[in-house]
């Protein structure tokens, strides 16, 4: 487990000092949370009755979402980042570090989800004086909560960059088909209650609604609310998918990150050969 610990650290140090030589995008991704909360947020006061909300604040009640929302899009495009450097062949030397399997696509998730704690404090922090109620240990909690959940999208859509390397568009299909039916039906802009039945019914499959409620109840202040123990089920159980497994399997690519990442390493190694064959034949040339 030590081991395991020290491999993720090194991971997410190594990843990390690549943002912070560029921080002005970290900046730049503060935009468009901020464009929602200051564009949509009035405009959901105007429409929605209040006892929809369950008689919070408009901006009480959306701005959990925001904060979910942050993550959900960040974590969910970490594997973009990976089939940039699979394309580039700089994948193929991290499978070669004496690393533990799971610490690569772990400590990339990490790194993934570092910024987005950072962007959703500040998020929290400009709408306190605009009427947002802060309650700093339930809000803590909050974060330590979509930290979990994070860790397992980013390991799956870095799972899905690995099972797509070869058709990179079957990357942004897969992750944008998903990524919005699960935005709208777990009531992350809107309120469920506001919908049709049917949307109310696909909404109860769907793990981030546990996740989006969990997270509005934490932010009002209560640590008592039913749906925190759901939303804790639902993180740990993706954090254990996307993470989870020393075994790979040929039909796993989409189900573990890190089941995907020996086959790749097979592959590297097989590529490696014949240029360093050749190589040596030149240097003994």
């Amino acid at each position: 487990m030590s081991t395991m610990v020290h491999d993720t650290r090194a991971v997410f140090i190594r990843e990390m000092s690549l943002i912070l030589r560029d921080p002005f995008s970290i900046i730049f991704s503060l935009v468009q949370p901020l464009v929602f909360l200051g564009l949509f947020g009035p405009l959901l006061a105007g429409s929605i009755d209040p006892a929809v909300l369950d008689g919070q604040s408009p901006l009480q009640w959306f701005l959990p979402g925001v904060v979910v929302m942050i993550c959900l899009f960040g974590t969910s495009m970490t594997g973009s980042n990976l089939l940039f450097e699979i394309s580039l062949g700089s994948y193929e030397r991290t499978l070669a570090a004496p690393i533990h399997r799971a610490a690569i696509l772990v400590g990339r998730s990490l790194k993934e989800l570092a910024p987005l704690v950072v962007q959703a404090a500040i998020i929290v922090v400009v709408a306190i004086p605009f009427g947002f109620t802060l309650y700093p240990l339930q809000v803590i909690a909050g974060l330590l909560l979509l930290g979990v959940f994070g860790v397992g999208m980013g390991a799956l859509s870095n799972a899905l960059a690995i099972a797509a390397r070869k058709n990179e568009w079957l990357f942004w299909g897969v992750q944008q088909s998903l990524l919005f039916p699960l935005l709208i039906l777990s009531g992350m802009m809107l309120p469920l209650q506001a919908g049709p039945r049917w949307m109310q019914v696909l909404g109860a499959f769907n793990p981030l609604t546990y996740i989006v409620n969990a997270e509005r109840a934490l932010f009002a202040g209560s640590f008592t609310d039913p749906s925190i123990p759901m939303a804790v089920l639902a993180a740990l159980l993706t954090c254990a998918v996307g993470g989870g497994g020393d075994h790979p399997g040929p039909s796993e690519h989409l189900l573990s990150g890190v089941r995907a990442l020996p086959a790749r390493r097979s592959d590297a190694g097989q590529k490696a050969q014949p240029r360093w064959s050749r190589n040596q034949a030149r240097s003994a040339a």
